[in-house]
Formats: C-alpha cells, structure tokens, sequence
C-alpha cells in the first residue's frame, strides 16, 4: 500500500471527526516511516478538512484522494493524490496536491525559488510549485501508467490559510513551473481549476491502476550523467535536494559577485541523493561557463564517472579528478569544487608518489580544498568512513574552516532513495551495528525493501542470480577477511574467498579487464561484475538492485554485544596497531559493514560465515533462507 485511500466524501467524515488522524499515523507505521510528530498531526488536523470540504464544494465527492503518497523508491511523500476521470477525454486524470499551512512567504533574499516563511522548520525552503512539479515530473519517471501518458497528471500548491497579499513575492516571482498556486482567499479558482481535470464520475478505477502500477528500474545515476554533464538536466531534485541544489548556485553567484567565499556542506545517508546534487550542479555550473570540478577520494568512483558521464570528450573527462590533485592548486583557480563522498578526506594528499618539492610544503588536504575554490562543496556521509586516515566528517570540516575564518552553509539531506526508499532499513542498519539507538532490533520486511539469511554461500549467490534472471542487477560483497591475489599467468583469477566448498575470486584491482571480469572501476556497473566478490573500496558510491553480504570473521556476535577481531582481517589498512588502535579499528570495520549493507535498491541477502553471528541474523530478520525469488515485490 503506497497511500491511505479515500473518497473525498469519506475523507470529509473521517476529517471532521478526526479518525483520519490515526489512520494515517498507522499508515506510516506499516510503512516503516515511524511515528508522526505532533507538528505533522497538526498539519493533518489544519489542512485535510480544509481539502475536503474544497471537494466536496467542487462536487468532487467521488474522486478518490490517495493521502501521504509515497513516491517509489523513495521515503518522500505527496501530501495528496487526486485520482479520478478527465471531464473532456475521459481518460484517468491525476492532481498532485501539496498542502501548505502557511499564511505568509516572501522571497529568501534575491533568488526567484527560495523563500523565506515564518514558523518554517528549515530556512530557506523551496518554492512550493517548484516542489510539487518535482513530485509530478517523479511520478512520470517511475510510474509506468504514468509514461504514455504524461499529460494525465498535473500538480497544485494550496496554500489554504494565505491571502493574496501575504504571498504577494510568489505571486510576482519568474518560477519556471508548470504547477498552479492557490491561496484560500480564491477557493473558486482552486474549484475551477479542479474541474478542468476531474469529472464528478468515480475514480476507484484510476486509483486502481495507479496504486497497482509497474514501477519501472530507477534512473541508475551513471547510466545518465553523460546526458546530465553535456546535453540537459536528467535528475528530478525534490525537496531538500532542490534547496540545498538552489542554495549552492545562490552562494556562487554572492561569492562572484562579491570576491568572498563560503564554504557549503551537505550531509545525508547512503542513497539520500548526493551524488544527484553533485551531477546536477556540476552540469549547470558547466553549462553556465563557471569554472568547476568534480572530486572525490574514491578511484572507483571517479574513473567510473570519467569513464560514462566522460564518454567522447576528453574535456568532460577532465571535470573529475581525485581530492589530491589539489595540493598545488592556484588560490580560487576555480569557482566552484564539488567533492562528492568528502567522508573521504584524508588527513593529508601526500603519497609515495609525491614529488620532493611538493611533499615539503604540504598542507591538510581540507586546507588545500578550501583554497582551490570560491565555492568549495563537501558532500558525506560520516557514517561511511571506514579507513584509518579519512577525516570527513562535519565536525572536522567547520573546524578547518572555523580556523580560517570560512563562513560554512550546511544542509542536511533526510530523505531515502536507496533501500527501495525504506528509512527503517538504515536505521535498523545502524541499529544494528550499533551506531544509533541502544541495540539491534527485528527487521519486518516492508513493500519496498526486503532482508533475507541465506543458509550457505551457494544459497546466497543462488538466490541473487534468481533475481538477475528476473531482470535485476545484483553483487556480492564481502569483508576483507581473505587474501587477495593477482591474475595468474594465464588470466584466470584466483577463487581467494573461500568458505567450505564455495569459493570465488574478489574483483579485480587492476585497470584492465581479465578474462570477462571488467576493471576494478567498473565492478559495481560493468558486465560480468556478479562472477567476483567486491569488497569496501569498489562498492562504495555505487548501488545495485540486489545486495548480497557476507559478514567475515572479523565482525562476530557474541551473547549480547558485537567483538571485532583484528587477526582475522586481512586488510593493510588495519594492520598497524600503532596507526589504528583496537577502539578505531572496531569502529571502522562497523561502518565497512554498514556501508556494504547499504549497497541495495531492492532487497538484501546476508551470511555470516560464524554460527552464532548467523543466528543472531536469524532472530533479527523476518525471514530466513528461500530457495524460490521473492514474492513480496
């Protein structure tokens, strides 16, 4: 169920004596969203007798209003759905309706999209056309009812407790939108408006088709940035995206046209749509012939995006580069440094390789970041540092610039795209690993998402070729808990990882590909990706319908709490007790985990290669080891 559904006539009983309350709370508790706050049970209280009674008045009683709607794959959610019968075609017609409580807005400074509103949880917020066109131009993306027919569904802004003069700078402001507003002060053309596009007819059969729609394979992020960096915008940004999108072309312009500079960061969890903003930005910008770059620490991830959003022109191959390609950087040489998975940083750029000159002027790599731009973006998630040396955190980065005297803007992204959308998943991935909450709990499968335990290895990598067989992409990952050889002589790699009779090579490190397995850069997205284990390094950044997960020795359950055991990982990084103390590596090798855990859009299969660790997974998940796909999707 993606929405709570009702007539509008039975929407303006269960209003009025406030059953639609509870019903919607329980709603979002089966949807794994948690309980509602008081602050959105107000809203429910202000906003939906208001809706209903407007229907009711346009003689809309029989639509059907589909209320929280959730966007697929994502933990968004339209305030209502209209779903009913065009007046003139008599074809399925739709209206995206987002309720605003809101008396007064005015423009946030200068800029056309952004406001600033009283009594908002965040300033500045998104224009609401803006915002509702994002949630219909979504819908047209992965609703497939939606694709043929693109022009059935249209949106609405009501802003019902606002006169036209309280929102007299919407009003007079350039917005590109497709989406109308309206105030309660002209109810009329609200109405007028409605039945342009809804017949008084019932719309059970268009809620129907809609509800029980295919929902196509999500827009893999690098299957469209070369389009996104040389052509046009491919990326729908909603909500905080689209702010902290605004917010970071907003300080470019203030940066250039003033000579200062300010610092942005922007902190979300895996699949909260960083590297969407990052893309998006990096295509305006270069569109709008401001000079930028594209960084990041990850050399999977950068040689990928080289490789795609790059393909045919050697100049946007040059836009993306790795965070130490800075150290002798001109001063503000560029406008704008977009660095993508800053969780990355490292303490310092300097390596074996580099030059005598440049080793003995070096600075921190944070120092060397913030000098390189007018604009520097840090995009992370703190949770996904996972080697001795990285330091991007929030914390860490408003120290640095705090020391220079860096004005920082932060934005923090709270919305799943991910994990089929679910925001319960992470947080029982957290939980799990103890990075949130007083402990693991019990993980119900939702919709959206589900979790599995696979009694072998071989049931593992049987159950995610079910789903490749299906239709899906999927990969395996492991801890590093096994040795990792080079190709042998002959090009046939060495099956490291073995667990009783199942064994199978890790990826590749090399830049070539070997024997039908692609580079170590294009594991996670080229063909032939699924015959190799991945590890930390190629996974991170990347994401896949299904993710299989083996949990090594290096991560045990015992009793009540989780041991992290050093002599089993095999991973240089942590050899060191020196460099990485007991304390640092136990915390590391949590958010290794936590991050292959994170890997999947669909699903999750998990094994664990100690018994009582398996066990514990057991308790902790709805369902155990299936031989046959999935029904639940």
């Amino acid at each position: 169920m993606d929405a709570l559904r009702q007539s509008a006539a039975e929407l303006l009983v269960s209003a009025e004596d406030s059953r639609i309350e509870t019903l919607l709370a329980e709603f979002l508790m089966y949807q794994g969203l948690g309980r509602p706050g008081e602050s959105e049970r107000r809203a429910w209280r202000n906003s939906l007798p208001v809706l209903a009674e407007d229907l009711r008045a346009a003689g809309l009683g029989r639509v059907q209003v589909l209320l929280e709607h959730r966007l697929p794959l994502t933990s968004k959610r339209a305030d209502a759905v209209l779903a009913g019968v065009h007046p003139k075609t008599g074809r399925h017609s739709y209206v995206v309706v987002e309720l605003k409580q809101w008396s007064r807005a005015r423009r946030w400074e200068d800029s056309d999209v952004l406001l600033d509103v009283d009594g908002a949880r965040y300033s500045p917020v998104l224009h609401p056309s803006l915002q509702v066109d994002g949630y219909v131009e979504y819908m047209r993306d992965f609703v497939s009812v939606l694709a043929d027919a693109p022009e059935s569904i249209t949106g609405v802004a009501y802003l019902h407790n606002a006169s036209e003069s309280g929102i007299e700078d919407l009003r007079g402001s350039h917005v590109p939108s497709s989406s109308r507003l309206f105030t309660g002060q002209r109810r009329g053309d609200l109405h007028e408006f409605l039945t342009s596009r809804l017949a008084p007819d019932s719309g059970i059969r268009a809620a129907d088709d809609l509800l029980s729609s295919r929902i196509a394979p999500s827009k893999q992020l690098l299957s469209v940035a070369a389009d996104e960096i040389q052509e046009r915008e491919q990326f729908v940004l909603l909500d905080e995206q689209r702010v902290a999108f605004e917010l970071v072309l907003a300080e470019v312009r203030k940066a250039i046209h003033a000579d200062s500079k300010t610092a942005v960061v922007i902190s979300g969890g895996p699949g909260s749509g960083k590297s969407v903003i990052a893309l998006s930005l990096l295509g305006q910008l270069a569109r709008e012939g401001r000079t930028v770059m594209h960084a990041t620490g990850s050399r999977s991830f950068t040689q990928t995006l080289r490789a795609v959003a790059g393909k045919g022109s050697t100049r946007y191959r040059s836009l993306f580069a790795y965070f130490n390609s800075f150290m002798s950087a001109e001063r503000n040489g560029l406008d704008v440094l977009i660095m993508d998975e800053a969780h990355r940083l490292r303490q310092t750029s300097v390596n074996r390789y580099t030059r005598k000159e440049v080793r003995s002027v070096a600075r921190p790599q944070v120092d060397e970041l913030f000098d390189a731009a007018r604009v520097p973006v840090f995009l992370l998630d703190q949770y996904q540092i996972v080697r001795p040396g990285e330091m991007g955190s929030v914390a860490e980065i408003e120290a640095h610039a705090a020391a220079r005297n860096l004005p920082v803007k932060e934005i923090s992204l709270h919305a799943q795209y991910r994990a089929g959308g679910s925001e319960a998943y992470l947080d029982w991935v957290l939980r799990l690993f103890g990075l949130r909450g007083d402990g693991p709990v019990v993980w119900r499968d939702e919709d959206s998402f589900t979790v599995e335990v696979a009694e072998s290895p071989d049931a593992l990598e049987e159950r995610l070729s079910a789903e490749i067989a299906r239709g899906f992409n999927a990969r395996m990952t492991a801890g590093y808990c096994w040795p990792w050889s080079d190709p042998r002589s002959d090009g046939t790699l060495v099956p490291d990882v073995v667990i009783d009779d199942w064994q199978r090579p890790w990826n590749l490190r090399g830049d070539r590909a070997i024997g039908g397995a692609p580079p170590s850069a294009l594991w996670a997205t080229g063909a032939g990706g699924f015959d190799q284990v991945g590890c930390v390094y190629t996974a991170q950044g990347f994401e896949y319908a299904w993710n299989g997960v083996i949990i090594g020795p290096d991560l045990v359950w015992r009793t009540d709490r989780w041991i992290a055991r050093r002599e089993f990982n095999r991973d240089p990084d942590f050899r060191s007790v020196k460099t990485v103390d007991d304390a640092t590596f136990d915390r590391l090798v949590r958010h290794v985990y936590k991050v292959l855990l994170t890997r999947g859009m669909v699903g999750t299969v998990l094994y664990s290669t100690d018994a009582e660790t398996q066990e514990k997974l057991r308790e902790l998940t709805s369902r155990g080891d299936t031989s046959s796909p999935s029904t639940s999707l």
